[in-house]
């Protein structure tokens, strides 16, 4: 049996501009407002009912799950922007202020976050392989011209800017901090 959806185009491309609608007010709402938020107001937000929001997640959970997860994958596939069009070094430090905002702006979820992570959908072995494959991506770049050091594992990387990002007082710190984590990439004669 083929659904509406299926049969008419045009209403699969209003479904799935309402499915964005909805991953971008939530955003929006689960970064900039109260914990938790309310589904009614992202819906209002999205321009959609709480109907539609429930059809396309059917929890809390599933959203902020989706709201993480493209989150991710926006923050990771800026790596080989970057890449293309700074040189290393500077990409990696542009990727690492996108990750500095990236963590920044899940504080606001926290508790929904929490939530998704107990159910076992997000786990931090996932987001650390989506991680350090962006970050390999620069350090390749990096090794191949020369600008960054060649002994350097992506892993490492990655937990230094955890380590940095759990540890420093305010942003301030932090971004001083990740400041010094890519003069520490930098290969020896390059900088």
């Amino acid at each position: 049996m083929v659904s509406e959806i299926e049969r008419r185009p045009s209403a699969r491309r209003d479904a799935q501009r309402n499915r964005q609608r909805i991953i971008e007010a939530a955003k929006r709402a689960l970064t900039t407002g109260p914990d938790p938020v309310k589904i009614e107001t992202i819906a209002r937000e999205a321009g959609v009912g709480v109907g539609t929001l429930y059809r396309n997640f059917p929890s809390r959970e599933a959203l902020v799950e989706e709201v993480y997860r493209s989150e991710l994958t926006h923050l990771c596939a800026v790596a080989t922007q970057l890449v293309a069009d700074h040189p290393p070094a500077d990409a990696m430090r542009e990727w690492m202020r996108c990750y500095q905002d990236f963590v920044a702006t899940k504080h606001g979820m926290a508790e929904a976050l929490r939530a998704v992570v107990a159910s076992g959908a997000i786990s931090s072995g996932q987001t650390r392989e989506h991680l350090d494959g962006a970050i390999a991506t620069i350090l390749d770049a990096g090794r191949t011209d020369g600008s960054l050091r060649a002994d350097v594992r992506p892993a490492d990387v990655s937990a230094s800017m955890a380590g940095i990002m759990l540890t420093a007082a305010d942003i301030d710190q932090a971004s001083r901090m990740l400041q010094l984590l890519v003069d520490g990439l930098l290969a020896r004669d390059a900088s």
